[in-house]
């Protein structure tokens, strides 16, 4: 019995040793554990942190490039240094050259590069490039073509001078009633001409079927214009008759007559002249 009781007693003390002696271990290998745990995520952190350049030394850095320039050519001989003075010396009139070349270059492209042309220009350039005749040089024709070209143009002639004597009537366009400027005009061109002819003398100035003649090449059949109220281009519209005359219907309480293309007012009024008459546009 007295066995058996020691027996348990020392069983029971080697247990509870053993307990006691297990105890700090399981602590301090936790705190440990813990210790770890924090120092590997302070590491990480630290690790995220974007590092940001101090400005002390980008001050540092600036001052060590611009001091390395000078101390290369301060190491230079003599030799060396006329070189390199030599090869600048030849390098700068090579460069001017092609700058030089670059706009000689430029310029003889803008002198090749043909105008451009807008309105009636275009239409004469483009004329000229086919081969076709300008409007407002003097004519050349075939015999055929001649007799039926001056035939139209005496039938508006002989309209024309058959009205002569007859009142001026602002809007009149008959024999009948009268003519104004543009409706006289109108009268003696509408059944000799393939296209239509305006009513008013702005109109009739500024018509594309009708090209501009100058005056140094009046021929018997071109509308002479003139400003004389400062309407429009023009507001007023006679037709030439040759030895510097044209047949107009000149104003109210004036009847249809022929005047002198001399004369000092006309001169002053003059804004122009038309040719509606070619052999291409007649019928």
């Amino acid at each position: 019995m007295r066995l058996f009781l020691t027996l348990f007693l020392l069983a029971f003390a080697q247990l509870f040793f053993n307990m006691a002696h297990a105890s700090p271990h399981t602590l301090i290998n936790a705190n440990q554990h813990k210790a770890d745990r924090n120092s590997a995520r302070e590491d990480e952190r630290r690790k995220r942190r974007p590092v940001k350049a101090s400005p002390t030394k980008k001050a540092k850095e600036q001052p060590v490039k611009k001091a390395k320039q000078p101390t290369k050519a301060a190491h230079l001989t003599p030799a060396q240094d006329h070189k390199l003075t030599k090869k600048a010396a030849t390098k700068q009139p090579a460069l001017k050259g092609k700058k030089v070349n670059a706009r000689i270059s430029r310029t003889a492209s803008k002198k090749k590069a043909p105008k451009k042309h807008y309105g009636r220009q275009r239409a004469e350039s483009s004329l000229a490039k086919v081969g076709k005749v300008d409007p407002s040089a003097p004519l050349k024709l075939s015999n055929a073509h001649r007799i039926r070209y001056q035939k139209a143009r005496e039938t508006a002639v002989s309209k024309l001078m058959g009205q002569l004597g007859k009142p001026y009537l602002w809007g009149g366009s008959s024999p009948k009633t009268g003519f104004d400027c543009s409706g006289l005009v109108w009268y003696a061109y509408k059944d000799l001409v393939k296209f239509k002819i305006p009513r008013t003398a702005n109109e009739m100035y500024h018509l594309r079927d009708a090209a501009p003649i100058k005056r140094d090449r009046l021929e018997k059949g071109d509308l002479v214009f003139f400003r004389i109220n400062g309407r429009g281009s023009a507001d007023h519209v006679g037709v030439y008759l040759g030895e510097n005359k044209f047949i107009q219907s000149p104003r109210t309480g004036k009847d249809i007559q022929v005047s002198a293309l001399s004369d000092d007012y006309w001169q002053e009024h003059y804004v122009g002249a038309r040719r509606v008459m070619t052999p291409k546009t007649i019928r």
